[in-house]
């Protein structure tokens, strides 16, 4: 029996998942730009957006658990009897169900997506008082001069990060693609990934310990249009 039908319906199950972390990164910077305009007055429009990456980072939550059942059931099913295939979509059904009722909504709150805009949106609000928290620009500047706290450049492919990554433990960033290509080669050889910056002690650098961090995103993002607006002046006046 084929399952072509099955595999095509997860990968739009999979383009749809994609989606919803989009949202959740385009949610993350509209909260984060209400923060940095109107403060703590953005906070009820801000708790809207933190209810729909919740619902968003749920229902991805609920596609990981439905693809992973149903691949299961279907591995199962190709060493069984023909007949067996009948009843594929009631036990995919009753293992979904059973999985959904054991989970947390609790369990949300450890979500990369939320965590990220969480601390997105605390950094953007400390911004406020500049005498806790340096200015956008003042921070964009120190990183730009000295490279010394949190650098621009991913440790592992040595040019700028384009979806940085904070690891909890260390407090390193990496680009996402390239650590994440990292852990899965060292899980490939059975070897536990170490922190590529150099010096640093944290040997067994895991997924679940990687935040996206927005912050920093927004502002390599500012750089370069700073840089690409400097180099368009300079252009013009040749």
């Amino acid at each position: 029996m084929s399952f072509s039908f099955v595999h095509g319906t997860l990968s739009s199950l999979k383009t749809c998942r994609g989606d919803f972390s989009v949202g959740m990164e385009i949610a993350t910077d509209v909260a984060m730009d209400l923060a940095e305009a109107q403060g703590k007055d953005a906070t009820p429009a801000i708790k809207e957006m933190e209810a729909m990456i919740l619902e968003c980072a749920k229902l991805e939550r609920e596609i990981d658990c439905f693809a992973d059942i149903t691949q299961n059931v279907i591995s199962q099913a190709a060493t069984q009897q023909p007949e067996a295939m009948f009843n594929l979509s009631a036990k995919v059904k009753e293992q979904f169900a059973e999985r959904i009722a054991s989970l947390s909504d609790a369990d949300l709150q450890k979500h990369r997506k939320v965590v990220a805009f969480k601390e997105g949106i605390k950094n953007a609000l400390n911004q406020d008082n500049p005498e806790s928290s340096p200015n956008t620009e003042q921070l964009d500047d120190d990183i730009a001069v000295t490279q010394s706290q949190i650098k621009l450049t991913c440790p592992v492919t040595q040019v700028d990060m384009v979806n940085p990554m904070k690891n909890k433990k260390c407090n390193h960033h990496y680009d996402e693609q390239a650590i994440m290509g990292l852990i899965k080669m060292r899980r490939n050889q059975k070897k536990k990934c170490c922190c590529p910056v150099v010096g640093c002690g944290n040997t067994d650098v895991k997924e679940s310990d990687l935040v996206p961090d927005q912050l920093l995103k927004r502002r390599i993002q500012n750089q370069k249009n700073r840089a690409s607006h400097t180099q368009f002046c300079v252009s013009l006046t040749e």
